[in-house]
């Protein structure tokens, strides 16, 4: 088992389900990318980059979506 902490949550995938980078992460969790700002153990990381942004077991990932209103 693989295990990425998600907004605080640990969150367990199969070895070989693992999502690959944070734009495969996203996809799999339903977010619109257009719609999130993401973080990797600490670090933004720029929406053009999601998909070459690697992800690995045991890394910390902060997603905070934007939805309007006031």
């Amino acid at each position: 088992m693989s295990v990425l902490r998600i907004n605080g949550k640990e969150t367990s995938f199969d070895q070989d389900k693992i999502p690959a980078t944070i734009a495969e992460l996203l996809s799999i969790l339903g977010v619109d990318s257009a719609t999130v700002v993401a973080e990797v153990d600490g670090r933004i990381i720029e929406r053009d980059k999601f998909t070459q942004t690697v992800i690995s077991s045991g890394q910390s990932i902060e997603l905070v979506r934007f939805v309007p209103g006031g």
